[in-house]
């Protein structure tokens, strides 16, 4: 597969601003990092986001995070490596991702898990983050980018 076009960012750079802008300000609020990574890998993956996955998991890997919840994490549910609050955050990732896959698209017990492992500042950086990561995977699908073809 080609890609259809150069990223949109490189033929709008003032957008890499507000970019910047929207991953710092969720990566500032106190959440673990290593929970965001979950959170993003996540999303990419139900959206089949190629370069998404493989720069979360690469990041995720270079921030310490171990092989078996990375190779386990589209799986998070039925594996023992992953804490109550960031299956929380996973399944909130989950839902926020699939909008159309139900007309509850995000049920009050999703939401009220995640409100027990995370404040409101929190919340509101897991949902930008989620929307975010949503954000990328629908630019980067749509015009077919590619992961690095040098894992080096």
């Amino acid at each position: 597969m080609q890609a259809r076009m150069d990223n949109p960012a490189a033929h709008l750079p003032e957008s890499v601003k507000a970019i910047n802008i929207l991953y710092k300000s969720a990566h500032s609020a106190g959440v673990d990092p290593a929970t965001l990574e979950l959170v993003h890998l996540r999303a990419s993956q139900i959206n089949g986001c190629a370069p998404c996955v493989e720069s979360g998991a690469r990041n995720a890997r270079k921030n310490g995070e171990t092989d078996e919840r990375l190779m386990t994490v589209a799986v998070w549910r039925e594996t023992p490596w992953f804490s109550d609050a960031e299956r929380a955050a996973l399944a909130l990732a989950e839902h926020a991702t699939r909008l159309a896959d139900s007309p509850d698209a995000v049920p009050d017990a999703v939401w009220n898990e995640a409100a027990q492992h995370y404040g409101e500042k929190e919340l509101a950086a897991l949902v930008l983050w989620i929307a975010t990561t949503n954000f990328f995977n629908r630019i980067n699908v749509t015009t077919r980018q590619q992961a690095p073809q040098n894992w080096g």
